[in-house]
């Protein structure tokens, strides 16, 4: 088995790599019977680009970088789907008499001979990365049952007579075009699913890093089916057509659960449905993730490392503000300490904290529950959104009577909160008693890494956007969005989020208690160090995080 991929580790041993480590891969490799490759890779022993690099190099042949690489679509569909999914192989270019092929293990003499096979072409093996060719297969897989064949499938049934949906199988049209509609949200990372009905037809769009985008359009004969086979999944009544109705779904996608949240919307034209996607299998719950400065992350520290107090997060739906409590919480938690949460709903399950879920329907609101944790000896208790005067006032008295409260509140700014707070009846005094810290946040896009480009900034350019010079230094370079197969043609992929972090010092909470405005404590937040929601977007758009443009749509 060790003449095998020789080659192969003889490469990696002249990329510098640790021969005894390879040594001890191979060993593992022949006792456990797993490829060679995906011990190298998932024991972290070399890297993915160093496996791509020393493949190249052992076997002699070409590397192709699949990012921004223009594929021929007839050297594609020259081998069938079946082979492609099994031996993970692509068809990049092709002539007359020889096709050019993708793959990452040049060694596979089983799929290159199946591949000849298939095409009756001779084969020039080219190698590329995993990661990238996963991607790609992943999308023709999901491409494979595309709208057209779906909708000429309903009209075979439709002709025939009405189909029955509810007993309807997993290869009945409509049933595989909602699962891979589902799918390819997920996989594209799409926080929301719209399905939106107009006069002539319903329009598929997908919220992806906080941006609507048109993927697909659903003939109008197609919309009541669709619409009945989510209702179905979601377990609400199919007839009801006339009022919201919400319901959950749980689907399975590369081996791992995601949830659902489904809401139905009557209007004029129909119904309209939209799934937000629960996917936290790649949330990332620690405050490093988050894009913090270091200025910023100190000063939101010093109140959650507090023993009591309120720290409130603020911003639109959507801005992340759950998540930032929730790595507040990751980061706090241990063993000596009590924390209950109560919310609506519970997105993330947390290891040692005490999570429950608000039930309108069963009276179990915030104001009704929270007196019955604070029976129950907390050290922290978090409370999903601030909405009234007795929620407010409950939350007050809690971080005054030594607990640590953490909640959401939506308001435009940090100061602001102040202020809302104060219009929800709350006394000042109290306010600028309890209240510790607020942190309001947005979420921009961030840059492609692989497609982002430089650019010399004009004064104009500069001028326009109100470059704050007494605080961020005027930049030489800034970056822009460009656009390649990476990013899906948007320039972006990921979003970063913006903070303005505003502590409560005694200079605040007595402007506070004296009613002052939201611009006077604005003013005085910022002569002590606050850097506002588009300064800190400046900032990180000077540092090559995210574009100008971008800070200017989310932090005008």
């Amino acid at each position: 088995m060790y003449q095998t991929f020789r080659p192969l580790l003889e490469a990696l041993e002249r990329l510098g790599v640790d021969p005894q480590a390879l040594n001890r891969a191979t060993e593992e490799a022949e006792r456990t019977g797993r490829s060679i490759r995906a011990v190298l890779i998932n024991d972290h022993v070399v890297t993915e680009d160093q496996l791509t690099e020393a493949s190249a190099d052992a076997y002699g042949i070409k590397f192709v970088d699949l990012v921004g690489y223009q594929i021929d679509p007839a050297a594609m569909a020259k081998i069938p789907l079946s082979l492609v999914l099994r031996h993970r192989v692509l068809g990049l270019s092709v002539d007359e008499h020889e096709i050019t092929v993708g793959i990452t293990d040049p060694g596979d003499v089983v799929a290159l001979d199946d591949v000849r096979a298939a095409t009756g072409l001779t084969v020039r093996p080219v190698v590329v990365a995993r990661t990238e060719l996963r991607k790609i297969i992943e999308r023709l897989r999901r491409e494979e049952n595309n709208l057209g064949d779906v909708a000429e499938a309903l009209r075979a049934e439709q002709a025939a007579a009405t189909p029955d949906l509810t007993t309807a199988g997993d290869d009945a049209p409509i049933v595989k075009y909602v699962n891979s509609l589902i799918e390819q949200a997920i996989v594209n990372r799409a926080s929301d699913l719209h399905l939106e009905p107009t006069e002539t037809d319903m329009r598929v769009r997908y919220r992806i890093d906080g941006v609507l985008h048109e993927i697909d359009t659903v003939p109008r004969h197609v919309q009541s089916a669709l619409i009945s086979r989510l209702k179905i999944m979601s377990n609400v009544d199919i007839t009801e057509r006339r009022v919201p109705q919400n319901g959950r779904i749980t689907v399975q996608v590369n081996q791992r659960s995601v949830d659902l949240r489904t809401a139905t919307l009557p209007t004029v034209w129909g119904e309209k449905v939209v799934l937000r996607v629960l996917d936290t299998s790649g949330i990332n719950l620690t405050l490093d993730a988050l894009g913090f400065t270091a200025a910023n992350y100190e000063r939101f520290a010093s109140a959650f490392r507090k023993p009591h107090g309120m720290l409130l997060v603020t911003g639109p739906t959507g801005s992340g503000k759950s998540t930032t409590l929730y790595a507040t919480l990751a980061q706090i938690s241990k063993p000596t300490i009590n924390i209950i949460t109560v919310e609506d709903p519970v997105e993330y399950r947390l290891p040692g904290v005490n999570q429950m879920q608000v039930d309108h329907k069963a009276g179990l609101t915030f104001a009704a529950v929270l007196p019955a944790i604070l029976r129950s000896d907390p050290d922290v208790v978090l409370i999903g959104e601030i909405r009234d005067r007795v929620t407010a006032q409950l939350a007050v008295e809690a971080a005054l009577t030594g607990h640590l409260v953490l909640s959401t509140l939506h308001t435009n700014d940090a100061p602001s909160t102040v202020t809302r707070l104060i219009e929800m009846g709350i006394e000042p005094f109290l306010v600028g008693s309890s209240v510790d810290c607020v942190l309001a946040q947005r979420l921009a896009r961030r840059l492609c890494d692989w497609c982002k480009q430089e650019y010399y900034p004009t004064a104009a350019e500069l001028a326009a956007a109100r470059w704050p010079v007494d605080h961020l230094p005027t930049p030489e370079l800034l970056w822009k969005p460009i656009g390649c197969r990476s990013c899906a043609g948007t320039g972006y992929r990921g979003r970063i989020a913006l903070h303005e972090v505003m502590p409560m010092t005694n200079e605040l909470e007595e402007l506070t208690s004296q009613r002052a405005s939201a611009h006077d404590l604005q003013r005085v937040a910022t002569s002590q160090g606050m850097h506002d929601l588009r300064t800190d977007g400046l900032a990180k758009a000077a540092d090559g995080q995210t574009s100008l443009q971008e800070v200017l749509r989310v932090a005008a």
